[in-house]
């Protein structure tokens, strides 16, 4: 259970980052349809699980180092070679939002010019993705119980000391910037883009857990968490959406109501948010076309990291609004050949059963 446990926070750390933790991304993908991306939050926890706990039991069973090995098991190899290229794109794409992400919290909570801020990220993910995958993975699960312990505060706060019809909230909802054209389609997107980023490094989590059913139970709590996770940050936005609605880091917004000191200690866990999955996407996209812990892999991790740097400059709120929408469609993909892959495992097992009965 332990192990399970350490899975599955660690998964919800890779996918935790700037725009989740900030916020950005349940404003633009949950809260802007209002009430309705309340069951957009519970429909999205539900597909969260349910592709954790196969793609981490997947990954378990390959003894898997980079995303090809599960990609190629469950798409076949013609699709399996274009979800493959489309995943180790956004991989690199969403590190290059992290970046952009640590850049705009530098600036808009302390002051620090965004490119310090960036700088500092890149050097601290590439410094990371140096050591060994467990290694890893300790790191990235041990922040992520903070940033619930926070959420779970501004959620309390916010619902205690809400003040904003449901009239105004609808109003103030319509404004915003919405991911999808519907609340349904919306949250299957964010789980998408959000698998097709981190499956690549829930495949090597997966692959280090030796028993199959241990690395699926860690998949599911870990999108079980997410699940909660996006209930929580939406209910917080949505009852405080006059004050949040228009800032690029709303749960940083939220906390400054409470207190100054609060926005400190929230900006320090965005951070280190952002810090975790810019880690598992650096790493991840390196694996893909280096094998790990080679003189090679190393050098690409600095080059990949300053490419990175460069391309941050296009900003955080314009990369979030952008990227993730269309890697979400892309990642429709990969869900579907997962769910095909279970119906057809269920249906295979059954007949064997069945067999073995006769």
């Amino acid at each position: 259970m332990k192990e399970s446990i350490r899975l599955g926070a660690a998964f919800a750390g890779v996918v935790v980052g700037a725009g989740f933790a900030s916020g950005q991304e349940i404003l633009q993908f949950f809260t802007s349809f209002g009430l309705w991306g309340v069951a957009g939050g519970i429909a999205a926890m539900a597909v969260f699980a349910f592709i954790g706990m196969n793609l981490a039991s997947i990954g378990s069973s390959l003894k898997s180092k980079s995303h090809k090995e599960i990609i190629y098991k469950i798409c076949g190899k013609p699709i399996g070679m274009f979800v493959d290229a489309v995943i180790t794109f956004f991989l690199f794409g969403v590190a290059v939002i992290m970046y952009a992400g640590a850049g705009s919290l530098f600036e808009e909570q302390f002051g620090i010019p965004a490119v310090v801020g960036s700088l500092f990220m890149v050097v601290a993910t590439m410094v990371t993705v140096l050591l060994n995958v467990q290694k890893i993975i300790t790191v990235i699960g041990a922040v992520t119980p903070f940033l619930v312990a926070m959420i779970i505060l501004l959620a309390g706060y916010s619902v205690m000391t809400a003040d904003i019809s449901g009239a105004e909230i609808a109003r103030l909802a319509q404004e915003q910037d919405a991911a999808a054209p519907h609340w349904l389609l919306s949250a299957f997107l964010y789980v998408s883009f959000n698998i097709a980023c981190s499956a690549s490094m829930l495949a090597v989590m997966g692959g280090t857990v030796k028993d199959r059913k241990t690395a699926a139970l860690g998949g599911a709590i870990g999108g079980g968490l997410l699940g909660v996770l996006i209930l929580l940050v939406n209910v917080a936005m949505l009852t405080k959406l006059d004050a949040v609605g228009g800032a690029a880091m709303p749960t940083l917004a939220l906390a400054a109501e409470i207190s100054p000191i609060l926005a400190n200690i929230m900006a320090v866990v965005l951070l280190c948010m952002i810090y975790n999955t810019a880690v598992g996407m650096l790493y991840s996209f390196t694996a893909r076309v280096s094998e790990a812990g080679t003189k090679r892999f190393k050098a690409l991790v600095v080059l990949f990291g300053i490419g990175g740097f460069a391309l941050s400059f296009v900003g955080f709120v314009s990369l979030v609004g952008t990227l993730y929408p269309i890697t979400g469609y892309l990642g429709l993909v990969l869900i579907a050949a997962v769910v095909i892959y279970w119906v057809r495992k269920v249906a295979l097992g059954a007949r064997v059963g069945s067999e073995t009965v006769s």
